[in-house]
């Protein structure tokens, strides 16, 4: 669990960055609705709690550096018996003080009466236009209050700043406690993966394995996934983003299973495939020795001041070199890296970052150059190979292989560690683990 203290110690960080000029305005996450009364579940913007950690909708916050009446001033819910029956307890101001350490808080609906107070005499507003159009008019009409006073001598803030840049690369670095949080998800996320080897027989249908999963994500506390799960079977391995897992998993076919949980609002995404029967045949088998190679290289290039781009790199070496070594490229390895010939069967990026958001935010470049690994980062290192039917020049019995491993891995001090270790990887112990359940 992230500590108050933390949450405290990230908007002085961030209200050091900005200086004494600024003001940073940050909206909750709006209610979604399914439809009539029916609602989705509700989760918190990431921006909002990862300053905040206050989980309730119709919230905005304001940090005000320096000023002397309490920097950080949260407006909310005010408590309401009659509605808290119906949707659970609220913080109201007295909370939003007592238990999240705001200085001021004020009713929600006093909002735009107070926020012309706030932005008087700043000269920047640390806001992102366009994320909430709805507050964007609340924001541009308190503007305007502000310039109609201008000839009394009140000031009114000259710029606007997009504050997404300055907030998620704060998010890039992970604390200690995100890191505890991320290793927990992992670990529930692998225990589900190892339960879906287990329990996979031809003749389930994909959404058994879903279930499955999920199950184990609930059971261990992680309330919702991360994303949607992907479990795709023979054809629909090669799918790299199908979620209709609907279809009966065939004997002989090869099964992709991308899923992780959500733990404490920290994502785990973990890929795995393994065969239908328990025993991979001699062309699944093939491919899967070449990714996972792949994957273990990419790993590896995962250093404390190595470039962003280390993985890939790595990676597209062993998977043209795995695909020449078949026969399904010919040439040499230097003009087919310079041709990009192993897109043809791996399409994608090495992987992303990972933390309060799946994708997590962060730039991948800086100044035209790839940005260096430092630690407390989270990525992932995910290469596949991907053969659908009728890839040209492939012969018939390679098609509907479909293979992706993917792991949670942290930049230490010293290298990496590997997060989501406990999915089984290895052909061995996948086999093992399958013949044992059998």
């Amino acid at each position: 669990m992230i500590k108050m203290t933390e949450f405290a110690k990230r908007r002085k960080q961030l209200m050091q960055q900005i200086g004494s000029t600024g003001i940073v305005i940050l909206v909750a996450a709006p209610i979604s609705f399914r439809s009539g009364e029916s609602d989705y579940p509700y989760r918190q913007q990431s921006d909002f709690y990862y300053l905040t950690g206050f989980e309730e909708p119709e919230a905005v916050a304001i940090l005000a550096p320096k000023r002397k009446g309490g920097e950080f001033i949260l407006f909310n819910r005010i408590r309401n018996q009659d509605e808290e029956i119906w949707t659970g307890p609220r913080a109201g101001q007295t909370g939003a003080c007592k238990e999240f350490g705001a200085d001021e808080a004020y009713p929600i609906e006093q909002l735009t009466k107070k926020l012309p107070e706030f932005l008087t005499g700043r000269e920047e507003i640390h806001y992102t236009l366009g994320s909430n159009r709805a507050f964007d008019r609340v924001l541009l009409d308190a503007m305007n209050k502000i310039r109609g006073k201008i000839r009394s001598g009140i000031q009114s803030p000259l710029a606007f700043v997009d504050l997404t840049h300055t907030v998620h690369e704060m998010r890039v670095i992970k604390s200690p406690a995100e890191i505890a949080l991320m290793r927990k998800a992992a670990k529930i996320s692998a225990a589900a993966h190892a339960q879906a080897m287990a329990i996979c027989q031809p003749g389930m249908n994909e959404y058994q394995l879903e279930a499955a999963i999920t199950y184990q994500f609930q059971s261990n506390g992680a309330r919702y996934p991360a994303y949607t799960p992907i479990v795709g079977s023979g054809i629909n391995s090669c799918i790299l983003h199908y979620t209709d897992n609907n279809r009966v998993i065939a004997d002989k076919s090869i099964v992709l299973v991308d899923a992780g949980c959500e733990y404490q609002y920290y994502a785990s995404d973990i890929t795995r495939t393994f065969p239908a029967n328990g025993r991979f045949t001699a062309e699944q088998r093939a491919i899967y020795e070449i990714v996972l190679a792949a994957q273990l290289a990419g790993i590896k290039a995962v250093q404390p001041g190595a470039e962003w781009c280390a993985a890939q790199n790595a990676i597209i070496k062993i998977i043209t070199q795995g695909l020449i070594d078949l026969k399904l490229l010919k040439g040499n390895l230097h003009d087919l890296l310079e041709k990009q010939a192993y897109s043809k069967f791996y399409m994608h990026g090495a992987g992303h970052w990972l933390g309060l958001d799946v994708h997590d935010v962060g730039r991948y470049k800086s100044h035209g150059k790839w940005r260096r690994m430092q630690p407390g980062m989270v990525l992932t290192v995910e290469p596949g190979i991907y053969i659908p039917p009728g890839t040209p020049g492939v012969a018939k019995q390679w098609h509907n292989i479909g293979v992706r491993i993917e792991d949670d891995v942290l930049v230490s001090a010293t290298g990496n560690e590997v997060l989501s270790c406990d999915a089984p990887k290895t052909i061995k112990d996948i086999e093992a683990i399958m013949k044992k359940s059998s």
